[in-house]
């Protein structure tokens, strides 16, 4: 069973036991969350897809820790006028762990 689920704005495909690296969310570790946007369903009795959202449907999940992630490198240049300008970013991600996909039919 798996799922697609809107989380924060962005697009994740997941299934029970996952460890997922998400926008951050509010929350402290150890939490359980429930996650209510599901897109799509698919299980052993086929696909179901929301219109907008999959009526019922619920995926809980706990939060294990808050990070940041990786550093993305940001460069500007202009030819040929000596201008350059290197900065960085780091975004705040939140670690989460998928326990349960539940759906009602």
């Amino acid at each position: 069973m798996y799922a697609i689920v809107d989380i924060a704005g962005k697009q994740f495909r997941i299934a029970e036991k996952d460890v997922l690296s998400v926008p951050r969310l509010a929350g402290i570790e150890g939490e359980k969350i429930v996650l209510d946007k599901i897109l799509l369903l698919s299980s052993d009795k086929g696909v179901r897809v929301g219109q907008p959202l999959v009526a019922g449907a619920k995926i809980q999940a706990s939060i294990l820790a808050h990070d940041r992630d990786k550093k993305i490198v940001v460069f500007k240049r202009k030819r040929r006028k000596g201008y350059r300008r290197k900065k960085g970013h780091r975004q705040d991600i939140t670690k989460i762990e998928i326990e349960k996909i539940s759906a009602k039919a």
